[in-house]
């Protein structure tokens, strides 16, 4: 072991001589990544002596298995979204469905209106021997309610009908003599014109009153 109290200070190391150490190295580790470091690992051969020293062939090999493994793990990534897409159920187009439309289908009626509603009390006076008529526009099966009777005395009546097509000169319900009232349901034969005659048979002059509700369209007196 060296003895510290006898160092002198001239076998120190020269910092021109260090300088010189300094650089020599540098240039030797610099050699040494260009000779055998780069060529060893990277496969770049920039001088030609890795290729001689067959350290370029090695580092090609390497580079050339790190690629593969890099490349070995992306068919993983897309074989997993492959199987995404195979598992989601297909979805079917949408056909139209055909509608089947009978032949010779009947055409819908439209139904009749209901037949028109009224009410009326008329008033009809009889001179001795005179005769009146009260006649309802009604249509085919149509009803009315009725009732009529005289403020004094009796007449003579006849309830009928006349239609309008085919026309038809006189269609009878009921009649009578010497009647000083009567009350009913009045339904018609068909479409036309039905009603009541009376005729004053009395010496004195008669008032008939006559109350009628139901389904016709118009009252009509004829003298």
């Amino acid at each position: 072991m060296p003895d510290i109290n006898n160092f002198k200070p001239e076998e120190l190391p020269h910092a021109t001589k260090l300088i010189r150490s300094t650089i020599l190295a540098l240039f030797i580790a610099a050699g040494l990544l260009v000779t055998v470091v780069l060529p060893a690992e990277y496969g770049v051969d920039p001088t030609g002596t890795g290729r001689v020293l067959g350290l370029t062939e090695m580092g090609q090999i390497k580079v050339s298995l790190a690629k593969e493994a890099a490349l070995s793990s992306a068919p993983d990534v897309a074989a997993s979204l492959t199987r995404l897409s195979v598992e989601q159920p297909a979805i079917a187009p949408t056909r139209p469905v055909p509608v089947h439309v009978p032949e010779d289908v009947p055409p819908v009626e439209t139904p009749a209106p209901p037949p028109a509603t009224n009410s009326h009390e008329t008033k009809v006076s009889l001179k001795p021997g005179e005769g009146k008529e009260i006649k309802l526009v009604m249509r085919e099966g149509a009803k009315v309610r009725y009732s009529w009777s005289t403020d004094r005395g009796v007449v003579n009546y006849d309830l009928h009908a006349d239609s309008v097509n085919p026309p038809r000169d006189y269609h009878g319900y009921k009649k009578g003599k010497e009647v000083a009232s009567d009350a009913g349901e009045l339904i018609a034969a068909f479409e036309g014109n039905h009603g009541w005659f009376w005729r004053n048979r009395m010496e004195h002059d008669v008032t008939v009153t006559l109350k009628t509700e139901g389904e016709y369209s118009e009252l009509k007196e004829h003298k």
